[in-house]
């Protein structure tokens, strides 16, 4: 997930007071790197119990305040959302990440117990979730995998798991993490990466629409400052230009924009200083000389895959995709942006009924990150006979019509397009990978919706199909953002980014399994909830016992069950969790 496209403007000075507040906080982390250096991992998994604890006591300030920083109320039918994209995901990461430490310092295999096999085309895959029974069962009809890349095999995947881990007094220097803006959790699971994968101590500089969370992130996070293995600091564009640059720094992480990621390797595109950017790329000779990694976003596809689908179906998937577009409103990076239907789906006008419902009946919600109504703005422009329903717009392209704006701007804003191929059965669905590949910008996420009975009659049509798509994070009946909530899977682009040519970024996070060597991962989910999803009903589908899950904006209890899964998962206890199954069964 990822801050807005936005071209970066001028950089101001920075004062020396701040010059010398950004010093002292890399000098602190260099130090700080010696005493990471010598906790054993043993040491380490107990320090992340620590954070845990500490995390679980911010919980609800947590979420309160990044639901009232995107105007949320206590009422918002909304709210659960900050629930589970905040407190719940970093509770979860730490959980999985200190069963990894543990393993590791009982001397066994991160990847011991888990099971490893093949994958299409000479891959290893990892099946990465769940792996803990509560996930199981509140999460059945949910499971990940994680593909290693072409020529890795299972022993090379369990030989090389565990990065840094492996060798933990070998340090990484320090590490700079230029915040997201958008999802409050994203910042502090890099830092956990930098820590883990890396053996990097961290300078977190969080991007300006999340200072009202600092206190909260300092609260939540002090096992890791109080020893210097952490600094936070607050800043905009003039305090990330000089920590970039700095000589303390060892390497850089942004979650962010393309234009944002050209800026810190090269320099300004715009203005003063453009010339000289233009020169140094044409000479490739970066103005960063030290590594990064980035997760850029992208525009995502939606691959609706035409089958026979019950009236009930049409309704639930279409309010899937309203979700895939509207969390957040829109303004994260993983929002799914353009649905590829089939023209000769016999049932494709009544999706398009169904779609045009779910997307204008789902609650209202503010628009809130900086530059969305501009973004909105041009895509009305591009697309005049868009529908404009409420505070967002839906374009279907007509024949007449050139998607290519809708195709190539990440809108970060709730902003959903349509477009339509010849086909149906396996000629749809090779044209729709080919078209996602080919057409549309970046690689980070892709969403596919199949029925059961389609998916089995495709039979190895459809792994080889799965495997040409070429996405960091890939959701078979289920939405990419459960895989980013998933910490044993990966996130990121899918490889081949390069400074000259990022796309969606470079490298991957989250990963708490520390697999090398990792090139996507793959979310199946139920295509029927419950009761739909029973066997007898199901034609051969996955069963679930989620009515729906609490993330779809449709919920009428999502606020409050994902407000209980997250209590759950901070201290545990069985009449809560009751109550909030009880709670998910009205949903």
């Amino acid at each position: 997930m990822t801050s807005a496209p936005t071209t970066a403007p001028a950089t101001p000075a920075l004062g020396e007071g701040e010059k010398e507040r950004l010093d002292a906080a890399v000098a602190d982390l260099q130090t700080g790197t010696s005493v990471w250096t010598a906790l054993t991992v043993a040491q380490r998994a107990t320090l992340l119990r620590q954070v845990r604890t500490s995390v679980a006591a911010t919980a609800e300030d947590w979420a309160t305040i990044a639901a009232a920083s995107k105007g949320l109320d206590a009422r918002h039918p909304l709210r659960g959302e900050e629930w589970l994209s905040g407190p719940y995901s970093v509770l979860g990461a730490l959980d999985a990440s200190i069963a990894t430490l543990t393993r590791i310092a009982n001397g066994a295999n991160p990847l011991d117990g888990i099971r490893v096999d093949r994958a299409p085309g000479g891959r290893a895959r990892v099946h990465a979730f769940p792996l803990t029974g509560i996930d199981r069962f509140l999460l059945s009809g949910f499971t990940g995998e994680v593909w290693l890349e072409p020529g890795t095999t299972p022993n090379t995947a369990r030989a090389t798991a565990g990065l840094a881990q492996r060798t933990p007094t070998v340090s990484g220097g320090v590490g700079l993490v230029l915040g997201a803006g958008n999802v409050t959790s994203i910042p502090v699971l890099d830092v956990l990466y930098e820590l883990l994968a890396h053996n990097r101590t961290a300078l977190l500089k969080v991007n300006p629409t999340q200072d009202a969370l600092v206190p909260v992130y300092k609260r939540a996070l002090a096992p890791l400052i109080e020893p210097g293995l952490l600094r936070i600091v607050r800043g905009g564009p003039a305090a990330g230009a000089y920590l970039t640059q700095h000589p303390g720094i060892a390497h850089v992480h942004i979650t962010g924009s393309a234009a944002t990621f050209d800026t810190i390797v090269w320099g300004p595109s715009t203005g003063e200083g453009a010339a000289a950017t233009k020169r140094r790329r044409r000479e490739n000779r970066p103005l960063l000389k030290k590594p990064i990694t980035a997760e850029l976003g992208g525009v995502s596809p939606i691959i609706v895959v035409p089958g026979k689908w019950t009236a009930a179906d049409l309704a639930y998937q279409a309010e899937h995709i309203a979700t895939m577009r509207l969390q957040n409103s829109g303004h994260n990076c993983i929002a799914g942006q353009v649905v590829i239907l089939s023209a000769d789906w016999d049932q494709a006008d009544d999706f398009r009924a169904e779609l045009r419902r779910a997307y204008a009946t789902a609650p209202e919600r503010p628009i809130w990150y900086p530059g969305a109504p501009s973004r909105m703005q041009s895509a009305a422009d591009d697309y005049p006979d868009a529908l404009v329903l409420g505070d967002r717009l839906l374009v279907e392209i007509d024949a007449d019509d050139d998607p290519s704006a809708l195709e190539n701007t990440e809108y970060f804003a709730p902003v959903l397009g349509v477009v339509s191929l010849p086909g149906t059965g396996q000629e749809f669905l090779d044209a729709a990978v080919a078209h996602a590949n080919e057409k549309l910008q970046g690689t980070l996420g892709a969403n596919l919706l199949i029925d059961p009975a389609t998916e089995k009659a495709l039979g190895s049509g459809f792994e080889r199909a799965l495997t040409a798509l070429h996405y960091g994070s890939i959701a078979i009946n289920g939405w990419t953002a459960f895989g980013f909530i998933t910490p044993t899977l990966t996130w990121g682009a899918f490889p081949g980014g390069t400074i000259d040519d990022v796309g969606s970024g470079i490298g991957v996070v989250h990963n708490a399994l520390l697999l090398d060597r990792v090139e996507r991962s793959v979310l199946r989910g139920p295509f029927r909830p419950f009761p739909r999803s029973l066997p007898v009903a199901n034609g051969g589908g996955r069963m679930t016992i989620l009515p729906k899950p609490p993330w779809f904006a449709s919920s009428r209890t999502g606020a409050a069950v994902s407000e209980g899964l997250t209590r759950h998962r901070a201290d545990g206890g069985a009449l809560g969790l009751v109550k909030t199954l009880l709670r998910a069964l009205r949903a």
